[in-house]
């Protein structure tokens, strides 16, 4: 059975050549992206991804951002699902490129769209049985900007991080920053449990603001378990008594080992009960 995509209002099949030349997402990376997850016939955390687009598409100046609203991204997930005839758990894509011709200097900023969906197995988030193997990719560190917040289409430094992790034979590997801070990791948010406080690398750091890194954030703080956004140095990983990593998709997964150390995971267990309450 063919799956389908939705491009510009319009559904494909997955496969059909649709990427133009002059297509500035492919040409210059000069676009941006949300990663969704639909439980149950729902998007979960609309209105937190539509303020996430709007703040990035007005730093990257493109134009309309007003239309992408939580309507417009529950409504295209909810059509392209059922032309997938995916039963309501799905993972979706969307992606935003500035739809124009030019050189660096686009000639519009009027923007186009591609939504993407695959099918997941589950109603709802699920706390991974075993515990990640990470290991801190510090090759090319990632620099400190006003873009360093977004889901920008230029990935590069994620897919070499990717690429140290295959190596490796690793679960993630975690991003420092330009200060040689932790940062992120290759897909996700880190937080950090160190002498009973969660550590989260703050937004000025330079990592993505995640919307389950928000939702997280606003978890522990309904529940009283103290939280501080921070610069953190990559040796407390070696003294830490729990790591873990977020992101929209997957929600929590718990990290059982760095190098020797091994963590535990009773914060993570915890936070991951609760978000399946929301």
């Amino acid at each position: 059975m063919p799956q389908y995509i939705l491009f510009n209002d319009q559904f494909y099949e997955s496969d059909a050549p649709l990427l133009q030349a002059q297509n500035r997402g492919f040409k210059f990376g000069d676009g941006l992206f949300e990663s969704m997850r639909m439980c149950g016939g729902k998007l979960k955390f609309p209105e937190l991804h539509a303020d996430r687009l709007h703040a990035g598409m007005k730093t990257l100046k493109m134009d309309g951002y007003t239309l992408l609203d939580e309507y417009f991204l529950k409504q295209k997930a909810t059509e392209l699902a059922k032309k997938n005839k995916i039963n309501g758990n799905a993972r979706l894509r969307l992606t935003i490129y500035r739809n124009g011709e030019g050189l660096y200097t686009p000639q519009s900023n009027k923007v186009g769209y591609l939504l993407e969906a695959s099918a997941l197995p589950n109603a709802e988030y699920e706390l991974n049985a075993k515990g990640l193997i990470i290991d801190v990719y510090d090759e090319i560190p990632k620099p400190i900007n006003k873009l360093s917040n977004y889901k920008t289409t230029n990935a590069l430094l994620y897919v070499m991080a990717g690429l140290y992790q295959k190596r490796y034979s690793l679960d993630e590997a975690l991003l420092l920053n330009q200060n040689g801070f932790l940062c992120e990791s290759t897909s996700s948010n880190v937080f950090v449990v160190y002498q009973g406080q969660i550590y989260t690398p703050a937004l000025s750091e330079g990592c993505v603001a995640g919307v389950m890194r928000n939702v997280v954030m606003k978890l522990a703080k309904q529940h009283q378990l103290p939280l501080i956004e921070a610069q953190i140095n990559p040796q407390i990983l070696n003294e830490a008594e729990e790591v873990f990593v977020t992101n929209a998709v997957s929600g929590i997964r718990w990290v059982m080992g760095y190098g020797r150390k091994r963590y535990f995971n009773e914060v993570a267990k915890a936070l991951s009960a609760k978000l399946n309450l929301l």
